[in-house]
């Protein structure tokens, strides 16, 4: 989807969403079943946020593999389920019969043990996780999605928020909103954007102390022609301490294409150093150590450093600081507190830092903004 064209000076929604990922598009959605006039804002040239699925030329694709999430659990995660349900996406379970290995060293053989039953079991969306941000956008009026646009600044003013928007072409406009909702993580949104009034000290320190989910991390995915360590008995499941994969799984998609994909266990500033040439050599030739000179012939890989995705992370990220936490305190003070609501995943009250989070904060935000909206209406 191209971006759309900008509206001009004077321009006004009831809501502003920011962001396009999955929490922004659940958001636009529930907005847009209740008739609430809407404006979703991404800065990048495509919906999805940290959802990402790609073919093998790296490019999105209807029957992708996950550069970012790829697992949902919906006995621990009734509202995703639901809507995922509610979307009619079919989802298969996460591959993970056979033995896993355990890898302690780097000129060594793995260990081998009996696998686990997984339980609840982790699973998949056929198609990818892309699956669902298909689904969430195709419902939405497509003038109302923004592409390519980013925030630089929030006013607040007695006619409501300003948004001062940078389109990807350079130009520059206004868009006047009731209500905002920022869709993306506290950090990135405290690190990108200039608050008229400033926010209040204490709000400063607590967004850019917040871990932003998936920022930190790498994924390295090879991809094959066929699932060939299953018929040794092997669910392609690893743990190792010997890098550079820290974790490794199976995932072959539900239309059989087959590949493995693992963590990096670098850091960010170590990925740097040695770059994508040296980081693929190291990951096949671990993955050829673990299951056999066939994972090192791969017929392509997949490399995706989401600490280096300007639109996830910022310099902070490049540091691992854990899971977010959840928390019931509010992320907002003073004035903000009546016309915006934060609604990334690591705000979630009860999964920070998952797509179930993403769902969540979404409705605690949209429902936030609903009861902002109707006040007024009946004083009147």
């Amino acid at each position: 989807m191209p971006p759309q064209p900008g509206q001009g000076p004077g321009a006004r929604a009831t809501v502003a969403v920011v962001g396009g990922g999955l929490a922004g598009l659940h958001a636009a959605r529930l907005l847009h079943r209740a008739g609430v006039g809407f404006q979703l804002l991404e800065a990048r040239d495509r919906l999805g946020g940290r959802i990402l699925s790609v073919g093998v030329d790296g490019r999105e694709a209807a029957d992708g593999f996950d550069l970012g999430p790829s697992w949902i659990w919906p006995d621990m995660q009734p509202a995703l389920a639901g809507l995922v349900g509610e979307l009619g996406l079919p989802s298969f379970a996460q591959h993970s019969m056979g033995d896993v290995l355990l890898d302690r060293d780097p000129q060594g053989q793995p260990r081998r043990y009996p696998g686990m039953r997984q339980d609840p079991a982790s699973m998949r969306l056929a198609g990818g996780m892309g699956a669902l941000v298909r689904a969430l956008a195709r419902d939405l009026p497509r003038p109302s999605l923004r592409l390519g646009t980013r925030i630089a600044a929030l006013e607040l003013g007695d006619a409501g928020v300003t948004l001062r928007v940078v389109r990807s072409d350079g130009g520059e406009e206004a868009l006047t909103a009731d209500q905002v909702i920022v869709a993306v993580p506290p950090r990135l949104l405290e690190a990108t954007v200039a608050f008229t009034p400033a926010l209040a000290p204490e709000v400063v320190r607590r967004w850019r102390d917040a871990a932003t989910w998936m920022a930190p991390h790498a994924k390295f995915l090879a991809l094959y022609d066929r699932p060939f360590w299953r018929d040794a008995g092997l669910s392609g499941t690893v743990q190792s301490t010997a890098g550079p994969l820290a974790e490794i799984h199976d995932a072959t998609t539900a239309s059989g294409a087959a590949a493995l994909f693992g963590f990096l266990g670098l850091a960010a500033d170590r990925r740097d150093v040695l770059g994508v040439t040296a980081l693929t050599r190291a990951c096949l030739d671990q993955l050829a150590r673990l299951f056999g000179p066939e994972a090192g012939r791969p017929s392509g890989t997949l490399l995706k450093d989401w600490a280096a995705d300007g639109w996830t992370a910022t310099g902070d990220d490049r540091r691992p600081a854990g899971h977010p936490l959840p928390t019931a305190r509010s992320w907002i003070t003073g004035q903000w507190r009546d016309c915006l609501a934060l609604a990334g995943s690591e705000v979630s009250e009860i999964a920070p830092g998952y797509l179930a989070g993403a769902v969540d904060a979404a409705e605690r935000a949209v429902s936030e903004v609903m009861a902002r909206l109707v006040v007024p209406a009946e004083r009147g």
